[in-house]
């Protein structure tokens, strides 16, 4: 049976510079410079959470040509003027290679990434938009690769728990059953669907 839990946060933003300051803001620690992704045209930062957790800010590439395909996690209907916000999440899993249909079209479909030294396999649907509104997580596989959350600098932050907010936490339950999801999240009944992490920081525990 497949398992997953938490690999990162996702915050979506127009720009790295934008999505650093809203960070910054509220949790009062840097990100660490990530890397670029040449196939989505994109590039990001990245913020240890814990052993086994971080947080990224992926945005637009300006300096990178236009990709052929739909951008991940939506940020080709992102405009320049829009605010930075926690948008999607993802989990990690193995033997993504042997994911069958019924996952890929609940997830996405599954593809080879890299970055730098870094290979994995990610779950992304060919529209380019997030699950379920974003509240369902993407699927990530890093195979061989040490997963970033231990590669980065430790700066004191770590992830408490993830609420997941809905107006069918049934549906948003069933998709983590599928994926035999376990870890620090909560599923509440609401009208607007949402994300909110809480995470121990130097300075307490904040909210993004």
């Amino acid at each position: 049976m497949r398992r997953s839990i938490v690999d990162h946060l996702v915050i979506v933003s127009p720009t790295l510079a934008a999505g650093a300051q809203l960070v910054e803001r509220q949790l009062g620690v840097s990100m660490q410079q990530g890397g670029n992704h040449p196939r989505m045209s994109t590039h990001n930062l990245l913020l240890r959470l814990g052993d086994c957790f971080y947080l990224e800010v992926i945005a637009p590439d300006p300096l990178a040509p236009k990709p052929r395909r739909p951008r991940w996690f939506g940020l080709d209907k992102l405009n320049a003027q829009a605010s930075p916000r926690l948008a999607h999440w993802v989990a990690r899993t193995e033997f993504l290679d042997a994911a069958d249909e019924e996952l890929q079209s609940a997830f996405g479909v599954i593809e080879p990434m890299n970055r730098g030294e870094l290979s994995w396999s990610i779950s992304i649907h060919t529209d380019g938009q997030l699950p379920l509104d974003g509240v369902v997580p993407s699927l990530i596989d890093w195979g061989d690769s040490k997963p970033p959350a231990q590669r980065l600098d430790e700066k004191g932050c770590q992830l408490q728990r993830l609420e997941i907010f809905h107006p069918e936490p049934g549906a948003v339950e069933h998709h983590l059953e599928m994926i035999g999801f376990c870890g620090p999240v909560k599923v509440i009944r609401n009208d607007q669907y949402g994300l909110r992490s809480y995470i121990e920081t130097p300075d307490g525990l904040k909210i993004l």
